[in-house]
């Protein structure tokens, strides 16, 4: 990590840029995000931006462009091939816990599961396949895709550029709130499955209306029910 962290401090122009870019893109699409974390990029994306290296602007852009795209291609990529992408070699990298954990969260959470999950530091790199695997509609996903991608690029991109040289403490803070957003994921899945399995075992009493007698007026001759004795 701190390898690529160096690499990145030691650039400038455009390819600082592209690595802003490419990084983020790579992290779901081919899953490097489990190797190295694309939010890493863009916080030193606003450190470069510090020191006058790259505009702000376009830090932030190449985040945004990179966590979109990337997304979007591990969307399709879910669709078309995470079956055989999780029973294959490569899918012995991913653990089995978050890969269920991922898919409890889309299914209960959809659209909303996939902007959360830009945030979530172990669950970032699956969510997207994940999503195309589930049949999530992709103007759904495209939708909170870009909302996510624009939120936290912008977010970790500026709390770099405000930490400047000290830019590990955002580092280390980012990474806790991964963890912890996670961690949110997990007790509201496992509450969410309690709950329903509490309605599951619940019995359910419907009461049914006796039929009402029906009450059989005689008539009069004239259709009209008998008048009472005349006084």
């Amino acid at each position: 990590m701190s390898f690529i962290t160096n690499t990145l401090l030691s650039l400038h122009g455009m390819v600082a840029l592209a690595l802003i870019f490419l990084l983020p893109a790579l992290e779901s699409s081919v899953f490097v995000g489990f190797i190295i974390p694309g939010e890493t990029a863009v916080i030193l994306g606003g450190v470069l931006a510090y020191e006058h290296r790259v505009s702000l602007p376009a830090a932030i852009a190449a985040g945004i462009l990179g966590a979109i795209i990337g997304d979007s291609v591990g969307y399709v990529v879910g669709r078309e091939f995470g079956r055989r992408i999780l029973d294959s070699h490569t899918g012995r990298f991913i653990k089995k816990d978050h890969v269920r954990l991922a898919e409890e969260f889309i299914v209960r959470r959809g659209g909303f599961g996939v902007f959360l999950g830009r945030f979530a530091a172990a669950l970032r790199a699956i969510i997207p396949g994940l999503a195309g695997m589930s049949g999530m509609r992709y103007r759904t996903f495209a939708i909170f895709n870009v909302l996510g991608g624009i939120t936290w690029a912008t977010a970790y991109s500026l709390a770099g550029y405000a930490a400047g040289a000290s830019f590990r403490k955002v580092q280390s803070v980012a990474g806790e709130l991964g963890y912890l957003v996670m961690g949110l994921i997990v007790v509201g899945v496992v509450v969410g499955i309690l709950i329903k399995k509490r309605r599951e075992k619940r019995p359910s009493h419907v009461v049914r209306a006796e039929p009402q007698p029906e009450r059989h007026l005689e008539s009069n001759g004239a259709g009209e029910p008998p008048l009472g004795p005349e006084i």
